[in-house]
């Protein structure tokens, strides 16, 4: 991870997301090696988790991924912009949207009724190109894909679409409720489902493919990869099973912090930010550090003080509430040039030094997992929440190295 002291770029982000390709890649890879049998579809949608759709969907390719999965059509058509060719599947719309673009531009995209297939198809005749569908079956998780009694339905339509050149069937698929659970009699009953509704495409003539596996099937259900497996965390080095870092084959990628805008003395008894709901019990060291929940610091974070940051090769803890824009960060009794000396030995904190949310927890700073537990949430809802004009996005391609940094809302810094 990148000197947790270092201001990177040549102004210093004071809020700053690294997001390191060679973690990526290393992820890619060890789901590549646990499907040997099937193609590998990394899935990039909401900004590629919040690391940068386009750099990571570059670096999945690069270490063996064939397929890129997105939710929404300007997603998809980002990464043609971004000037990527390889596949791509968008699977959630509504059937009102404009087709014809994302068509034009070979995006593969889902269908799960009659009604997506008539506005697919009709994209398709203005696209002057059949659309290239992967129909959706439900199979037990109740969101997205048609019902098992629609299922002739849109095959009788999806027939009458294909022979007038409307469309081809490239995939049917469907999505698990309860991977994260290996031996969940559940998953056997999904992919058997997914594969009656293959298999009644099949006798109508078509040539489908089938995926089923997300992350966590990938990991632990190879009987369920078919022909395409779609990891989507575990591109980004979080476990999809929750397992400590120390004990996954995954790197997380993203290093979260902020520098430190102010560095000062209070005494014994002052109370710290709204409400006071932390008070000095001594004569101490307060960091005040210029990121909140404006920018993906759940206020609700710090109700009870959880919260821990590295700064100056220490854990400490943030006291009072979370901020929309600040955290203040409890040094102790000695920190720091207001300190007049160290008698200690300890490392001092200074304005401009860096404090680490989370990463990847190899230097000692807490991870998106922690932040989970103690959120009583998911590891997405983390990386997924770090947002906004103020947070830097830098991407590097390795640990240890810095990106320059480039200011601007949803720009990314890249470093070769």
């Amino acid at each position: 991870m990148p000197d947790p002291r270092s201001a990177a770029g040549p102004r210093g982000a004071r809020a700053e997301a690294v997001v390191d390709l060679a973690a990526v890649r290393h992820n890619v890879e060890v789901l590549t090696a646990a499907a040997p049998g099937a193609a590998l579809m990394a899935v990039v949608k909401a900004d590629g988790y919040g690391h940068g759709a386009v750099p990571v969907a570059r670096a999945a390719l690069d270490a063996g991924a064939t397929w890129l999965g997105v939710c929404t059509l300007d997603e998809a058509l980002e990464l043609r912009g971004g000037g990527i060719g390889a596949p791509v599947l968008s699977w959630l719309h509504l059937p009102d949207e404009d087709f014809a673009p994302a068509i034009a531009a070979g995006i593969d995209l889902s269908v799960a009724s009659r009604a997506h297939l008539a506005a697919v198809a009709d994209g398709a005749r203005r696209a002057g190109r059949p659309a290239r569908v992967h129909l959706k079956v439900d199979t037990g998780l109740s969101r997205g894909g048609a019902v098992p009694d629609d299922w002739p339905d849109l095959l009788d339509d999806t027939a009458k679409a294909g022979a007038a050149g409307d469309c081809e069937v490239v995939a049917v698929w469907s999505h698990l409720a309860h991977a994260d659970i290996p031996d969940h009699p559940m998953l056997d009953v999904q992919a058997a489902r997914l594969t009656v509704a293959w298999q009644a495409a099949v006798d109508r003539g078509f040539a489908p493919i089938r995926h089923l596996a997300n992350s966590a099937a990938t990991l632990t259900r190879p009987d369920l990869h078919f022909d395409l497996v779609r990891p989507g965390i575990a591109v980004y080095g979080l476990d999809p099973l929750e397992r400590p870092v120390s004990e996954s084959p995954l790197r997380p990628a993203m290093t979260l912090s902020a520098r430190v805008a102010l560095v000062k003395r209070v005494a014994a008894g002052e109370g710290v930010s709204y409400g006071h709901a932390w008070t000095a019990e001594t004569d101490t060291t307060l960091a005040l550090v210029p990121i909140g929940y404006a920018d993906g610091v759940p206020r609700r974070l710090n109700f009870g003080g959880r919260l821990r940051v590295l700064l100056g090769g220490r854990l400490r803890p943030v006291v009072g509430r979370v901020c929309m824009d600040q955290v203040v960060v409890d040094c102790g009794p000695v920190c720091g040039e207001a300190t007049g000396g160290n008698p200690e030995g300890e490392i001092e904190v200074t304005v401009g030094d860096r404090a680490v949310l989370f990463g990847p927890g190899s230097s000692g700073e807490p991870t998106a997992q922690d932040w989970a537990d103690e959120l009583g949430t998911i590891h997405y809802e983390v990386v997924t929440g770090v947002h906004g004009r103020r947070v830097l996005r830098t991407v590097v391609d390795g640990p240890g190295v810095d990106g320059p940094g480039v200011d601007g809302p949803g720009v990314d810094g890249v470093c070769p």
